[in-house]
């Protein structure tokens, strides 16, 4: 059932935000209020940049976690919300909690979620639209728990094509990974390249992709079909095949890295 929450900020108002550059944060938990952020410097992670570790790969093989794509949105945003070390106040508020699960159930946010033994131990969420998917948030129960989500995140976005995947922020963790800064102007160059029209081969492409994972593409219509969920099904379709799905993961991100 959808949320109609009256503090949450409007679908369509944080969608056009995203598109032009700006996401909501807050200060607390409990603030009510949110303020836009467009940072000087901006954080991504280059789709062909991803560093994979010897060590994530044979994490990665052994198959450690079971991943999920949109299994568990809130449990996830709960998670990255909640107290960590070091860290009094997430600035991931009631609000924009709210805001987000009604962007996700219009098809817009996603998250990746690493199972184990049942126990959801890691993950993360983001928005994703046009070929950018934009992380908002990640943790971790378990050590490497969010860079399996991460790698798969990067692989998926590669399987349909997606040309930026925004980080916001530098940290080290992500630095580790092969996140870059960049200049608000670059990033805003980048964004709007990342947002033009679909041709007539990637419509095609769109439709023979819907075609295979059982989920229809309108003609002429944007193609949801390229966004990170027909991306991660269609992995994981392919990964079904081998005994590893992991093992699917790493080639994938070996062969470009």
């Amino acid at each position: 059932m959808s949320r109609n929450e009256p503090h949450a900020i409007p679908p369509q108002l944080l969608l056009k935000a995203y598109r032009a550059g700006i996401f909501p944060m807050a200060d607390s938990r409990d603030d009510p209020e949110v303020f836009w952020v467009e940072p000087r410097l901006r954080a991504i992670l280059p789709l062909d940049g991803f560093h994979l570790s010897k060590s994530l790969a044979r994490t990665l093989r052994r198959g450690r976690f079971t991943v999920t794509c949109n299994g568990a949105f809130e449990a996830v945003i709960d998670a990255c919300a909640a107290p960590r070390a070091g860290a009094d106040e997430s600035w991931i508020s009631t609000r924009i909690r709210e805001s987000y699960i009604g962007l996700f159930e219009r098809g817009h946010a996603h998250s990746i979620e690493c199972w184990r033994d049942g126990r959801l131990v890691g993950g993360l969420y983001g928005v994703g639209f046009a070929r950018v998917f934009c992380g908002e948030s990640m943790f971790s129960r378990e050590a490497d728990a969010s860079k399996v989500a991460l790698a798969w995140l990067v692989a998926s976005l590669r399987r349909v094509g997606a040309e930026l995947l925004d980080c916001q922020f530098s940290t080290t963790h992500l630095t580790s990974l092969g996140a870059i800064e960049i200049p608000q102007s670059q990033y805003l160059q980048l964004l709007s390249q990342a947002q033009r029209a679909y041709s007539s081969g990637e419509l095609a492409t769109a439709r023979a992709l819907a075609e295979e994972l059982g989920d229809g593409v309108g003609a002429g219509e944007a193609p949801a079909g390229l966004g990170l969920p027909a991306g991660f099904a269609a992995l994981r379709s392919g990964a079904f095949a081998s005994s590893s799905p992991g093992n699917v993961i790493a080639q994938s991100l070996t062969q470009t890295s």
